[in-house]
Formats: C-alpha cells, structure tokens, sequence
C-alpha cells in the first residue's frame, strides 16, 4: 500500500520489449536505499515488483495488462517517473489509501497557471466518474490529490510549486497521459451498496 506522496523524480534508463510484456531499467536513488529483490515500488502510480538491484537503479517486468491499462507503455529511455516505496506499519498516512492498481488513464487537456499554483484538467473515462467528487482525492500519476471540480467527463486539480517542481506534473502538458487509480473506499461502498445489499449489510 502507498500513501501517493512521491518520494523521488526518478528517470527510466532502458526499455527491454519482450513481445508480451516490457522490462523497464529505473533510475531512483532513495527508493533503492533500501530496496531488496522482491520488493515494491510505485511507478507513475503503478506497483511494481523488483526484480534486479544495480547502484541506485532496478528493475521491473511490466505485463501486458499493465501496459494496456496504464501509461506505462508510453515510456522510454529519459523519461521522467514519480517514485514511492510502500508505507511502513506505523508511518503517517499523509496522502491517502493508494493501493497502486490502476484504474485507468485520463489526458492533460488545460493547464492554468498562476504566480504560486496551477490549476491543471485532466479527461476522465465515463467509468471512473461516478467515483470522483468534488474535494475528494484521487491518485495521479501516483500523487495523492485533491480533486477541486468534477465535471462530466474532467476534473481539475490544483498544485503546489512543490508538486510542480518534484513530479512528472510539472512537466507534463495538454494531450499527455497520466495514470488513474480512484479511492478505493468508493469501490467498496458502491459494491456493498449494490443489488442484494439489503440483505447482506446490516
């Protein structure tokens, strides 16, 4: 489980296609300090596993479910990611419950900026609108957020200068992708809340 406080812009090294699935080399010097094979690691969001360690980099298989659902599959060698390690038993939970499964992905359609903040809007898939409320929180490219307006088919967020200067949201711009994962905890209403719910919750 991640918190969506990303803790690094780390930077993809290399990308291995293997037909079905793609193997990325990441750069991330905080986020391997302490990393062991095995591990996770959020990726723009998404929860990959370690499978090799090298000198402030790793390394990660990306299966074609992931690479279809997420933006993944659109990066490359150069490219800039927002890193986090999961949260550990006892840390502050200073975003929110992200479990770093995406949902889907929506594209930078306007950035509006001002002296000290932006207000950035983001394209939302019909599916995931029923999730998304106004003051509600919302993981994008694996940063916790806070959602400011949510239309039909968008919603806007607003960003700080830190955010700006530490995250693939600083320097992304209209028409490109970012990764999608709702709160969870509107997931499981919705299905506790759904036909035969009178009978199973009491």
């Amino acid at each position: 489980m991640f918190t969506g406080i990303v803790e690094e812009l780390g930077e993809v090294t290399a990308v291995e296609n293997l037909g079905d699935s793609s193997r990325f080399r990441l750069r991330g010097a905080v986020v391997t300090e302490d990393a062991k094979h095995g591990d996770s690691i959020a990726v723009n969001g998404v929860c990959l596993t370690v499978v090799g360690l090298d000198e402030g980099e790793f390394t990660a298989d990306v299966m074609a479910e992931t690479l279809n659902r997420s933006s993944l599959g659109a990066l490359k060698t150069g490219s800039k990611v927002n890193l986090e390690r999961p949260m550990a038993v006892g840390d502050r939970l200073g975003g929110h419950i992200v479990q770093g499964h995406v949902d889907g992905t929506g594209t930078i359609v306007g950035r509006e900026v001002s002296d000290h903040w932006e207000i950035v809007r983001i394209s939302l898939p019909a599916g995931l609108t029923r999730y998304v409320v106004e003051k509600g929180s919302i993981t994008v490219d694996g940063v916790s957020l806070t959602v400011v307006e949510a239309g039909p088919d968008y919603f806007t967020i607003s960003l700080i200068p830190t955010t700006l200067a530490l995250t693939t949201l600083g320097i992304k711009g209209p028409g490109d992708p970012v990764n999608l994962e709702v709160d969870v905890i509107a997931k499981y209403v919705e299905r506790l809340l759904g036909p035969g719910s009178e009978e199973s919750v009491l």
